[in-house]
């Protein structure tokens, strides 16, 4: 019984080391999430960078299309998401970019962006071991009607949601 429980263990993909609301309160939450994975921080960047649509959740995307969403790594570089008719979706812009190491944006995720609200989301990639550890966090900070200490759980569990999504997509390399 032991023995099959640690086959098991061994063939999951990467989980969170760390998981967390960090802080919760009516004007500010903190989430952070990290897990290791055997990919080199190159891959890992590339991964984030040029191939979203290989681990974001398409549930949470505007269009229910994961294969819209792009990202463009320059200076003031879009998050976006590709909609009908030639919209647009611009979930996040870029205000610090040191490829293979961390990316921060600027940006309201998803049902956010219609309230009064503004975030601030740092994706870390570091050598650990043989491969990396990838941290994502995201500040968000305003003042909505009714406060933001109940929306905390739901914006931890879409976060940590994509970040084991990535570490599956870098279980395949």
């Amino acid at each position: 019984m032991l023995r099959a429980a640690l086959i098991v263990l061994s063939l999951a993909p990467a989980t969170p080391l760390f998981a967390a609301v960090l802080e919760s309160g009516e004007h500010a939450f903190t989430v952070s999430h990290s897990l290791e994975t055997a990919a080199g921080p190159d891959v890992v960047y590339r991964t984030l960078t040029a191939h979203i649509d290989e681990w974001w959740n398409p549930a949470h995307s505007w269009s229910g299309e994961a294969a819209n969403l792009y990202m463009r790594a320059e200076p003031g570089g879009c998050f976006c998401e590709r909609l009908p008719n030639g919209g647009f979706a611009e979930h996040l812009r870029i205000i610090y970019l040191a490829p293979g190491t961390e990316i921060r944006f600027d940006g309201a995720l998803g049902p956010l962006q219609s309230m009064s609200v503004q975030g601030r989301m740092a994706w870390t990639i570091e050598p650990a071991g043989q491969g990396s550890r990838v941290t994502f966090t995201y500040r968000v900070f305003g003042h909505p009607p009714g406060g933001l200490t109940s929306l905390a759980p739901a914006v931890d569990g879409v976060i940590v949601e994509q970040l084991q999504r990535l570490g599956e997509r870098l279980g395949r390399d």
